[in-house]
């Protein structure tokens, strides 16, 4: 259980629904759950994650998490395995084992 205080993505709460609504749409296809009975809430946020840390500020959560959603983009010029590498790379580099 995190320390940070998080709204839980439920209808209750549309403002994060939204925001991770809108940030899921932009990410890679294999980050979608393959089951439908998953997809009600993304493996991404389903525990405590760093996604739902920003769910005090839903607009903020949207923003920081749709760059990650917008630099996957496959039209662009990396293939996938390429972004890994150099999110392996940067990661070692800066000693970062998250």
């Amino acid at each position: 259980m995190t320390w940070i205080k998080t709204i839980p993505p439920t209808p209750e709460n549309a403002p994060v629904s939204e925001a991770l609504r809108a940030v899921m749409a932009l990410y890679p296809q294999e980050y979608n759950p393959a089951h439908r009975a998953e997809r009600r809430v993304p493996d991404l946020v389903k525990n405590d994650s760093i996604v739902l840390s920003h769910s005090l500020i839903p607009q903020a959560l949207q923003h920081a998490f749709a760059t990650f959603g917008v630099l996957m983009d496959p039209s662009l010029p990396l293939s996938r395995r390429q972004h890994e590498m150099i999110t392996t790379t940067v990661s070692a580099l800066n000693r970062c084992f998250y």
